[in-house]
């Protein structure tokens, strides 16, 4: 799956959190090359030309494919989710120009920063 192709699938779904979560969360993993064992999953066409097949757990595999969550993946947080987060963390702070930015900055000051810029955009004096 294309980046592309993700967000033209997603982006105007019109579905509630709970009715894609699932769906979602396997593109996404698609697009990360992240992909669920195969012999766990069949993959059913998509009706709708241009879009990825529907994946489907295979008999035996529901409970497997169940337990992979967003929640579970970043809990377990495996290498390749971190260094995605690390990456953009550090174009994040690029975009706002702190040249001094370290992955070790701790959470507070990166806090104080980002309600100091919310203030300024919103008029009100440090």
């Amino acid at each position: 799956m294309t980046p592309e192709a993700f967000i033209e699938k997603w982006q105007d779904s019109g579905l509630g959190e709970r009715q894609a979560s699932q769906s979602h969360f396997n593109d996404l993993c698609t697009l990360l090359g992240e992909q669920n064992p195969l012999e766990w999953i069949e993959r059913i066409p998509e009706v709708v030309e241009g879009f990825p097949d529907r994946i489907i757990a295979k008999l035996g595999h529901e409970a497997d494919l169940k337990k992979r969550t967003l929640t579970n993946l970043y809990n377990a947080r495996p290498a390749w989710l971190d260094n995605i987060h690390k990456e953009l963390d550090a174009a994040v702070a690029a975009a706002y120009g702190w040249d001094d930015y370290t992955p070790d900055m701790p959470d507070d000051e990166i806090i104080a920063r980002l309600f100091e810029l919310n203030q300024l955009r919103a008029g009100k004096p440090e």
